[in-house]
Protein backbone atom coordinates (compact mmCIF):
# COMPACT_ATOMS: atom_id res chain seq x y z
CA UNK A 1 0.00 0.00 0.00
CA UNK A 2 2.93 2.52 0.59
CA UNK A 3 3.13 5.13 -2.37
CA UNK A 4 -1.23 4.33 -2.57
CA UNK A 5 -2.83 7.51 -0.96
CA UNK A 6 -5.36 5.29 0.92
CA UNK A 7 -7.58 6.63 3.46
CA UNK A 8 -5.57 5.66 6.75
CA UNK A 9 -2.83 7.93 4.95
CA UNK A 10 -4.82 10.88 4.89
CA UNK A 11 -5.97 10.29 8.40
CA UNK A 12 -2.52 10.06 9.57
CA UNK A 13 -1.49 13.60 7.39
CA UNK A 14 -4.68 14.78 8.93
CA UNK A 15 -3.88 14.14 12.36
CA UNK A 16 -0.28 15.37 12.41
CA UNK A 17 -1.60 18.53 10.60
CA UNK A 18 -4.29 18.94 13.29
CA UNK A 19 -1.60 18.70 15.91
CA UNK A 20 0.98 21.11 14.24
CA UNK A 21 -2.00 23.31 14.09
CA UNK A 22 -2.54 23.26 17.82
CA UNK A 23 0.96 24.40 18.55
CA UNK A 24 1.00 27.09 16.37
CA UNK A 25 -2.62 28.51 17.08
CA UNK A 26 -3.71 27.40 20.06
CA UNK A 27 -4.87 29.78 22.91
CA UNK A 28 -6.71 26.99 24.99
CA UNK A 29 -5.02 23.90 24.51
CA UNK A 30 -7.08 21.62 26.59
CA UNK A 31 -10.22 22.78 25.16
CA UNK A 32 -9.00 23.15 21.72
CA UNK A 33 -7.62 19.51 21.69
CA UNK A 34 -10.61 18.10 23.47
CA UNK A 35 -12.81 19.65 20.05
CA UNK A 36 -10.32 18.61 17.76
CA UNK A 37 -11.73 15.00 17.09
CA UNK A 38 -15.58 16.79 16.59
CA UNK A 39 -13.60 18.95 14.05
CA UNK A 40 -11.94 15.71 12.12
CA UNK A 41 -14.81 12.75 12.07
CA UNK A 42 -17.75 14.76 10.73
CA UNK A 43 -21.16 13.28 11.89
CA UNK A 44 -22.30 12.77 8.32
CA UNK A 45 -19.02 11.17 6.83
CA UNK A 46 -18.08 8.74 9.50
CA UNK A 47 -15.84 6.02 8.28
CA UNK A 48 -17.15 3.25 10.66
CA UNK A 49 -20.63 2.17 11.84
CA UNK A 50 -20.17 4.09 14.97
CA UNK A 51 -18.87 7.69 14.72
CA UNK A 52 -18.05 7.57 18.68
CA UNK A 53 -15.42 4.53 17.73
CA UNK A 54 -13.77 6.72 15.57
CA UNK A 55 -13.56 9.26 17.33
CA UNK A 56 -12.80 7.32 20.09
CA UNK A 57 -9.70 6.20 17.66
CA UNK A 58 -9.22 9.60 16.55
CA UNK A 59 -8.33 10.67 20.35
CA UNK A 60 -5.78 8.14 20.77
CA UNK A 61 -4.02 8.99 17.45
CA UNK A 62 -3.87 12.72 18.88
CA UNK A 63 -2.50 11.62 21.93
CA UNK A 64 -0.20 9.42 20.25
CA UNK A 65 1.17 12.53 17.51
CA UNK A 66 1.19 14.89 20.73
CA UNK A 67 3.85 12.41 22.18
CA UNK A 68 1.90 10.90 25.14
CA UNK A 69 1.26 7.31 25.33
CA UNK A 70 -2.37 5.65 24.65
CA UNK A 71 -4.55 5.36 27.14
CA UNK A 72 -6.29 2.24 29.18
CA UNK A 73 -8.97 0.50 28.23
CA UNK A 74 -10.05 -0.05 31.79
CA UNK A 75 -8.84 3.36 33.62
CA UNK A 76 -10.77 6.64 33.30
CA UNK A 77 -7.71 8.42 32.46
CA UNK A 78 -9.03 11.89 30.66
CA UNK A 79 -7.84 12.69 26.75
CA UNK A 80 -5.47 15.72 28.27
CA UNK A 81 -3.86 13.84 30.78
CA UNK A 82 -0.09 14.46 30.64
CA UNK A 83 -0.88 17.29 28.09
CA UNK A 84 1.10 20.08 30.28
CA UNK A 85 4.09 17.50 30.24
CA UNK A 86 4.00 17.26 26.79
CA UNK A 87 3.68 20.78 25.76
CA UNK A 88 7.08 21.84 25.88
CA UNK A 89 10.16 21.93 23.59
CA UNK A 90 12.40 19.45 25.20
CA UNK A 91 10.58 15.83 25.19
CA UNK A 92 12.16 12.36 24.74
CA UNK A 93 10.20 9.44 23.21
CA UNK A 94 9.23 7.00 26.44
CA UNK A 95 8.46 3.62 25.47
CA UNK A 96 6.72 1.67 23.61
CA UNK A 97 7.68 3.94 20.67
CA UNK A 98 5.10 1.45 18.45
CA UNK A 99 1.41 0.60 19.89
CA UNK A 100 -1.77 -0.64 18.66
CA UNK A 101 -5.10 1.61 19.31
CA UNK A 102 -7.26 -1.36 20.50
CA UNK A 103 -10.84 0.22 19.21
CA UNK A 104 -9.02 0.50 15.65
CA UNK A 105 -7.80 -3.25 15.77
CA UNK A 106 -10.21 -5.42 13.76
CA UNK A 107 -8.80 -8.58 15.12
CA UNK A 108 -7.85 -10.08 11.56
CA UNK A 109 -7.58 -14.34 11.26
CA UNK A 110 -4.01 -15.12 12.88
CA UNK A 111 -3.64 -17.82 10.19
CA UNK A 112 -6.36 -19.96 8.59
CA UNK A 113 -7.40 -21.52 5.37
CA UNK A 114 -11.06 -20.60 4.27
CA UNK A 115 -12.96 -21.97 1.59
CA UNK A 116 -14.12 -19.15 -0.58
CA UNK A 117 -16.93 -18.82 -2.97
CA UNK A 118 -15.04 -19.77 -5.91
CA UNK A 119 -15.50 -23.24 -5.32
CA UNK A 120 -17.03 -25.47 -7.83
CA UNK A 121 -17.71 -28.37 -6.00
CA UNK A 122 -15.76 -30.62 -8.34
CA UNK A 123 -15.17 -34.58 -8.57
CA UNK A 124 -12.19 -34.65 -7.78
CA UNK A 125 -12.35 -33.39 -4.32
CA UNK A 126 -8.24 -32.90 -4.43
CA UNK A 127 -8.38 -30.35 -1.50
CA UNK A 128 -10.10 -33.31 0.46
CA UNK A 129 -7.57 -35.81 -0.67
CA UNK A 130 -4.33 -34.78 0.28
CA UNK A 131 -5.53 -33.17 4.01
CA UNK A 132 -3.43 -35.06 6.28
CA UNK A 133 -6.05 -34.65 9.18
CA UNK A 134 -9.17 -35.17 7.29
CA UNK A 135 -10.12 -31.84 8.04
CA UNK A 136 -12.48 -31.36 4.66
CA UNK A 137 -15.75 -32.30 4.14
CA UNK A 138 -18.27 -31.82 1.47
CA UNK A 139 -21.14 -29.76 2.43
CA UNK A 140 -24.13 -28.77 -0.12
CA UNK A 141 -21.68 -29.29 -2.78
CA UNK A 142 -18.65 -27.05 -1.54
CA UNK A 143 -15.49 -28.02 0.63
CA UNK A 144 -16.05 -26.90 4.34
CA UNK A 145 -12.64 -26.97 6.35
CA UNK A 146 -13.09 -27.76 10.67
CA UNK A 147 -10.91 -25.27 11.79
CA UNK A 148 -10.54 -27.51 14.75
CA UNK A 149 -8.83 -30.20 12.44
CA UNK A 150 -6.91 -27.82 10.28
CA UNK A 151 -3.18 -27.96 11.10
CA UNK A 152 -2.64 -24.59 8.53
CA UNK A 153 -0.31 -26.71 6.64
CA UNK A 154 -1.29 -25.17 2.58
CA UNK A 155 -1.32 -28.66 0.76
CA UNK A 156 -5.30 -27.92 0.17
CA UNK A 157 -4.95 -24.07 -1.23
CA UNK A 158 -1.68 -25.74 -3.23
CA UNK A 159 -4.08 -28.40 -5.41
CA UNK A 160 -6.95 -26.55 -5.87
CA UNK A 161 -7.11 -26.02 -9.56
CA UNK A 162 -9.58 -22.93 -8.96
CA UNK A 163 -7.37 -21.35 -6.23
CA UNK A 164 -11.11 -21.05 -4.31
CA UNK A 165 -8.76 -21.78 -0.59
CA UNK A 166 -7.69 -18.39 0.48
CA UNK A 167 -5.22 -17.91 3.51
CA UNK A 168 -6.18 -15.47 5.67
CA UNK A 169 -3.50 -13.77 7.54
CA UNK A 170 -3.10 -10.82 9.66
CA UNK A 171 -1.02 -7.97 7.36
CA UNK A 172 0.48 -6.61 10.49
CA UNK A 173 1.93 -9.87 11.66
CA UNK A 174 2.80 -11.09 8.26
CA UNK A 175 4.69 -8.12 7.69
CA UNK A 176 6.85 -8.33 11.13
CA UNK A 177 9.93 -10.43 10.87
CA UNK A 178 10.59 -10.90 14.60
CA UNK A 179 7.33 -12.31 15.49
CA UNK A 180 6.54 -9.36 17.84
CA UNK A 181 2.52 -9.23 17.07
CA UNK A 182 0.23 -11.50 19.42
CA UNK A 183 -3.08 -11.35 20.29
CA UNK A 184 -4.91 -9.90 23.54
CA UNK A 185 -7.71 -11.78 25.51
CA UNK A 186 -10.59 -10.59 22.62
CA UNK A 187 -8.11 -11.25 19.29
CA UNK A 188 -6.96 -8.23 18.78
CA UNK A 189 -3.05 -7.46 18.55
CA UNK A 190 -0.64 -6.42 20.40
CA UNK A 191 3.06 -6.00 20.37
CA UNK A 192 5.35 -7.72 22.69
CA UNK A 193 8.25 -4.94 22.88
CA UNK A 194 10.02 -7.87 24.33
CA UNK A 195 10.84 -8.99 20.67
CA UNK A 196 9.69 -5.47 18.50
CA UNK A 197 13.10 -4.00 16.73
CA UNK A 198 10.51 -0.96 15.99
CA UNK A 199 11.35 -0.92 12.53
CA UNK A 200 7.10 0.25 11.59
CA UNK A 201 6.25 -2.48 9.09
CA UNK A 202 3.78 -3.38 10.99
CA UNK A 203 2.00 -0.06 11.08
CA UNK A 204 2.69 0.46 7.57
CA UNK A 205 0.83 -2.94 6.69
CA UNK A 206 -1.83 -2.43 9.11
CA UNK A 207 -5.36 -1.68 6.51
CA UNK A 208 -7.21 0.11 9.24
CA UNK A 209 -4.69 2.08 10.62
CA UNK A 210 -4.73 0.55 14.36
CA UNK A 211 -0.57 0.77 15.10
CA UNK A 212 1.10 3.78 15.45
CA UNK A 213 4.09 5.37 16.68
CA UNK A 214 4.52 8.72 18.91
CA UNK A 215 5.19 11.67 17.38
CA UNK A 216 7.43 14.96 18.53
CA UNK A 217 6.51 17.65 15.63
CA UNK A 218 4.40 19.19 18.88
CA UNK A 219 7.41 19.56 20.85
CA UNK A 220 9.98 20.60 17.85
CA UNK A 221 7.15 23.52 16.88
CA UNK A 222 7.55 24.60 20.62
CA UNK A 223 11.32 24.97 20.25
CA UNK A 224 11.23 26.59 16.78
CA UNK A 225 8.98 29.14 18.65
CA UNK A 226 11.35 29.18 22.03
CA UNK A 227 13.53 31.46 19.56
CA UNK A 228 16.16 28.60 19.97
CA UNK A 229 18.38 27.79 16.91
CA UNK A 230 17.06 24.47 15.77
CA UNK A 231 19.20 23.00 12.54
CA UNK A 232 17.96 20.43 10.44
CA UNK A 233 19.31 17.59 9.21
CA UNK A 234 17.70 15.87 6.33
CA UNK A 235 18.59 12.06 5.82
CA UNK A 236 19.61 10.55 2.59
CA UNK A 237 16.38 9.40 1.49
CA UNK A 238 14.64 12.57 1.67
CA UNK A 239 14.88 12.98 -2.39
CA UNK A 240 11.88 12.56 -4.30
CA UNK A 241 9.48 12.36 -0.78
CA UNK A 242 7.36 15.76 -1.26
CA UNK A 243 7.05 15.51 -4.65
CA UNK A 244 8.73 14.87 -7.97
CA UNK A 245 9.16 18.60 -8.69
CA UNK A 246 10.38 19.79 -5.21
CA UNK A 247 14.31 19.88 -5.75
CA UNK A 248 16.47 19.62 -2.47
CA UNK A 249 17.23 23.25 -2.67
CA UNK A 250 13.49 24.00 -2.47
CA UNK A 251 13.09 21.66 0.63
CA UNK A 252 15.73 23.46 2.09
CA UNK A 253 14.67 26.90 1.93
CA UNK A 254 11.27 25.57 2.79
CA UNK A 255 12.62 24.25 6.08
CA UNK A 256 14.63 27.56 6.70
CA UNK A 257 10.62 28.82 6.31
CA UNK A 258 9.62 26.99 9.04
CA UNK A 259 11.93 28.21 11.26
CA UNK A 260 15.48 26.64 11.08
CA UNK A 261 18.32 28.53 11.28
CA UNK A 262 19.96 25.93 8.92
CA UNK A 263 20.08 22.39 6.87
CA UNK A 264 22.36 19.64 7.20
CA UNK A 265 23.03 16.51 4.50
CA UNK A 266 22.60 13.29 7.02
CA UNK A 267 24.98 12.20 3.85
CA UNK A 268 27.43 14.12 5.44
CA UNK A 269 27.58 11.56 8.74
CA UNK A 270 27.28 8.57 6.33
CA UNK A 271 30.81 9.73 4.46
CA UNK A 272 32.41 9.92 7.74
CA UNK A 273 31.36 6.35 8.22
CA UNK A 274 31.64 4.76 4.86
CA UNK A 275 35.53 6.09 6.02
CA UNK A 276 35.69 4.41 9.36
CA UNK A 277 33.83 1.25 8.01
CA UNK A 278 36.33 1.02 5.50
CA UNK A 279 39.16 1.01 7.88
CA UNK A 280 37.42 -1.14 10.43
CA UNK A 281 36.63 -3.74 7.79
CA UNK A 282 40.61 -3.71 6.05
CA UNK A 283 42.07 -3.22 9.81
CA UNK A 284 40.00 -6.21 11.54
CA UNK A 285 37.96 -7.93 8.79
CA UNK A 286 40.51 -8.54 6.00
CA UNK A 287 43.19 -9.48 8.44
CA UNK A 288 41.31 -12.00 10.37
CA UNK A 289 40.95 -10.36 13.45
CA UNK A 290 37.00 -10.57 13.38
CA UNK A 291 35.19 -12.57 11.40
CA UNK A 292 33.01 -10.35 9.64
CA UNK A 293 31.71 -6.82 10.20
CA UNK A 294 27.81 -5.78 10.85
CA UNK A 295 26.79 -2.17 9.26
CA UNK A 296 25.84 -0.02 12.43
CA UNK A 297 23.67 2.29 10.18
CA UNK A 298 19.96 0.66 10.80
CA UNK A 299 19.16 0.94 14.48
CA UNK A 300 16.68 -2.28 14.15
CA UNK A 301 18.75 -4.61 12.46
CA UNK A 302 21.47 -3.73 15.32
CA UNK A 303 18.85 -4.34 17.70
CA UNK A 304 17.85 -7.68 15.92
CA UNK A 305 21.31 -8.60 16.46
CA UNK A 306 21.58 -7.55 19.75
CA UNK A 307 18.21 -9.14 21.00
CA UNK A 308 18.17 -12.48 18.96
CA UNK A 309 21.99 -12.82 17.98
CA UNK A 310 24.06 -11.44 21.14
CA UNK A 311 27.12 -13.43 19.94
CA UNK A 312 27.56 -11.05 17.45
CA UNK A 313 27.29 -7.80 19.12
CA UNK A 314 31.32 -7.37 19.07
CA UNK A 315 30.69 -7.97 15.25
CA UNK A 316 28.84 -4.71 15.02
CA UNK A 317 30.73 -1.41 13.58
CA UNK A 318 31.67 1.29 16.26
CA UNK A 319 31.37 3.95 13.47
CA UNK A 320 29.24 6.88 14.99
CA UNK A 321 25.19 6.19 12.53
CA UNK A 322 25.30 9.02 9.54
CA UNK A 323 22.51 10.79 12.29
CA UNK A 324 24.54 11.38 15.40
CA UNK A 325 27.78 11.78 13.25
CA UNK A 326 25.90 14.65 11.67
CA UNK A 327 24.51 16.04 14.64
CA UNK A 328 27.80 16.29 16.13
CA UNK A 329 29.12 18.30 13.45
CA UNK A 330 26.04 20.59 14.42
CA UNK A 331 26.62 20.85 17.84
CA UNK A 332 30.58 21.20 17.67
CA UNK A 333 29.82 24.67 15.23
CA UNK A 334 26.93 25.52 16.87
CA UNK A 335 27.08 24.32 20.52
CA UNK A 336 23.76 25.93 21.19
CA UNK A 337 21.71 24.17 19.02
CA UNK A 338 19.20 21.74 19.14
CA UNK A 339 19.02 19.02 16.24
CA UNK A 340 16.22 17.97 14.74
CA UNK A 341 16.41 14.43 12.79
CA UNK A 342 14.20 14.39 9.30
CA UNK A 343 14.04 11.35 8.79
CA UNK A 344 11.83 7.85 6.66
CA UNK A 345 12.38 5.87 9.75
CA UNK A 346 10.45 5.12 13.00
CA UNK A 347 13.51 3.38 14.75
CA UNK A 348 15.72 6.52 14.62
CA UNK A 349 13.11 7.81 17.70
CA UNK A 350 14.06 4.96 19.29
CA UNK A 351 18.04 5.67 18.68
CA UNK A 352 17.46 8.99 19.90
CA UNK A 353 16.06 8.48 22.77
CA UNK A 354 19.10 6.44 24.10
CA UNK A 355 20.70 7.98 26.99
CA UNK A 356 23.80 8.33 25.12
CA UNK A 357 22.39 10.11 22.28
CA UNK A 358 20.12 12.75 23.77
CA UNK A 359 22.60 15.51 24.27
CA UNK A 360 23.39 14.98 20.42
CA UNK A 361 20.09 14.74 18.61
CA UNK A 362 16.93 16.48 20.19
CA UNK A 363 14.11 15.52 17.65
CA UNK A 364 13.22 12.82 15.06
CA UNK A 365 10.33 13.81 12.99
CA UNK A 366 9.57 11.92 9.81
CA UNK A 367 8.72 13.09 6.26
CA UNK A 368 5.36 12.13 6.73
CA UNK A 369 5.09 13.85 9.57
CA UNK A 370 7.01 16.95 8.54
CA UNK A 371 4.30 17.40 4.99
CA UNK A 372 1.73 17.83 8.04
CA UNK A 373 3.69 20.64 9.50
CA UNK A 374 4.34 22.05 5.94
CA UNK A 375 0.69 21.93 4.81
CA UNK A 376 0.21 23.31 8.77
CA UNK A 377 1.71 26.49 8.23
CA UNK A 378 0.50 27.03 4.60
CA UNK A 379 3.67 25.94 2.86
CA UNK A 380 3.21 24.47 -0.48
CA UNK A 381 6.45 23.03 -1.59
CA UNK A 382 5.93 23.13 -4.89
CA UNK A 383 5.22 26.93 -5.49
CA UNK A 384 9.10 27.88 -3.23
CA UNK A 385 11.47 29.35 -5.02
CA UNK A 386 14.80 27.86 -4.14
CA UNK A 387 16.68 30.39 -2.30
CA UNK A 388 19.24 27.88 -0.77
CA UNK A 389 22.12 25.50 -1.91
CA UNK A 390 22.12 21.57 -0.46
CA UNK A 391 25.35 20.72 -0.63
CA UNK A 392 28.13 18.88 1.38
CA UNK A 393 28.23 15.51 0.88
CA UNK A 394 29.25 13.21 -1.47
CA UNK A 395 27.51 10.63 -4.05
CA UNK A 396 28.77 7.75 -1.36
CA UNK A 397 27.03 9.11 1.21
CA UNK A 398 23.50 10.55 -0.44
CA UNK A 399 23.34 6.19 -1.84
CA UNK A 400 22.82 5.08 2.16
CA UNK A 401 19.02 5.91 2.04
CA UNK A 402 18.55 2.72 -0.82
CA UNK A 403 19.33 -0.77 0.29
CA UNK A 404 22.47 -1.94 -0.72
CA UNK A 405 23.78 1.67 -0.75
CA UNK A 406 25.52 1.36 2.59
CA UNK A 407 27.65 -1.76 1.34
CA UNK A 408 28.09 -0.30 -1.87
CA UNK A 409 30.08 3.26 0.17
CA UNK A 410 32.21 1.32 1.98
CA UNK A 411 33.40 -0.88 -0.80
CA UNK A 412 33.97 2.03 -2.90
CA UNK A 413 36.22 3.20 -0.24
CA UNK A 414 37.87 0.29 0.42
CA UNK A 415 39.16 -0.21 -2.96
CA UNK A 416 40.00 3.43 -3.06
CA UNK A 417 42.19 4.01 -0.01
CA UNK A 418 43.37 0.21 1.08
CA UNK A 419 43.54 -1.37 -2.95
CA UNK A 420 45.34 -4.51 -1.76
CA UNK A 421 42.20 -5.41 0.60
CA UNK A 422 39.89 -7.95 -1.39
CA UNK A 423 36.31 -6.89 -0.33
CA UNK A 424 33.54 -9.55 0.35
CA UNK A 425 30.16 -8.02 0.26
CA UNK A 426 26.16 -9.33 2.07
CA UNK A 427 23.57 -7.22 2.06
CA UNK A 428 20.44 -8.24 3.33
CA UNK A 429 17.29 -6.32 3.65
CA UNK A 430 14.01 -6.76 5.39
CA UNK A 431 14.02 -8.40 8.41
CA UNK A 432 13.15 -11.78 8.30
CA UNK A 433 16.19 -11.57 5.37
CA UNK A 434 18.49 -9.42 8.08
CA UNK A 435 17.55 -12.80 10.65
CA UNK A 436 19.09 -15.48 8.13
CA UNK A 437 21.97 -13.57 7.42
CA UNK A 438 22.64 -13.56 10.75
CA UNK A 439 22.25 -17.15 11.30
CA UNK A 440 24.83 -18.31 8.61
CA UNK A 441 26.55 -15.97 9.76
CA UNK A 442 26.41 -17.49 13.06
CA UNK A 443 27.47 -20.88 11.56
CA UNK A 444 30.77 -19.23 9.90
CA UNK A 445 29.31 -19.04 6.35
CA UNK A 446 29.88 -15.40 6.11
CA UNK A 447 33.21 -15.78 7.38
CA UNK A 448 35.52 -12.48 5.80
CA UNK A 449 32.28 -10.65 5.02
CA UNK A 450 31.01 -6.98 5.06
CA UNK A 451 27.56 -7.30 5.69
CA UNK A 452 24.58 -4.21 5.77
CA UNK A 453 21.49 -5.28 7.01
CA UNK A 454 18.00 -2.82 6.06
CA UNK A 455 15.34 -3.55 8.58
CA UNK A 456 12.74 -2.25 5.98
CA UNK A 457 12.58 -4.27 2.10
CA UNK A 458 14.17 -1.38 0.13
CA UNK A 459 16.34 0.19 2.35
CA UNK A 460 15.91 3.73 4.11
CA UNK A 461 13.33 4.54 1.67
CA UNK A 462 10.94 2.31 2.72
CA UNK A 463 10.68 2.96 6.17
CA UNK A 464 7.78 3.53 7.77
CA UNK A 465 7.48 7.27 7.57
CA UNK A 466 8.16 7.80 3.76
CA UNK A 467 5.30 9.38 1.46
CA UNK A 468 6.41 7.72 -1.65
CA UNK A 469 6.48 4.54 -3.70
CA UNK A 470 9.91 2.67 -3.33
CA UNK A 471 10.90 2.23 -6.64
CA UNK A 472 9.90 6.18 -7.61
CA UNK A 473 12.28 7.03 -4.35
CA UNK A 474 14.74 4.54 -5.31
CA UNK A 475 14.81 6.76 -8.49
CA UNK A 476 14.89 9.88 -7.11
CA UNK A 477 17.70 9.32 -4.46
CA UNK A 478 19.90 7.60 -7.54
CA UNK A 479 19.57 11.18 -9.15
CA UNK A 480 20.50 13.01 -6.20
CA UNK A 481 23.23 10.79 -5.90
CA UNK A 482 24.44 11.03 -9.31
CA UNK A 483 24.65 14.88 -8.98
CA UNK A 484 27.05 14.81 -6.30
CA UNK A 485 30.37 16.81 -7.50
CA UNK A 486 32.06 14.20 -5.51
CA UNK A 487 31.89 10.36 -5.54
CA UNK A 488 33.29 9.47 -2.14
CA UNK A 489 34.42 11.18 0.62
CA UNK A 490 38.15 12.02 1.21
CA UNK A 491 40.22 10.12 3.53
CA UNK A 492 40.99 13.17 5.48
Amino acid sequence: MRGIDTQVRKNRRRIFKEVANLAYTSENLKDDVEALPYRIVDYDESEYESIYRERAIVRERIRLAMGLSLRPENQPVHLTQGLEESNISEKYYEPPLMQVIPSACNACPENCYEVTDKCMGCVAHPCREVCPRGAISMKNGKSVIDQEKCIRCGKCKAICPYDAISHQVRPCAAACGVNAIKNDEKGRAVIDNELCVSCGQCMVNCPFGAIADKSQIFQLIRALQSGQKVYAQVAPAFAGQFGPDVTPDMLKTALKELGFADVYETAVGADMGALAEAEHYAKEVATGNLPFSLTSCCPSWSMLAKKFFPETIDKISNALTPMVATARVIKKEHPDAKVVFIGPCASKKLEASRRTIRSDVDFVVTFEELAGVFEAKGILLKEIQALDELKGATGAGRGYGVAGGVANAIEECVREYYPDVEVHIEHAESLSECRKMLMLAKAGKKNGCLIEGMACPGGCIAGAGTNIAIPQAAKAVGSFQAAAKQKIPDRN
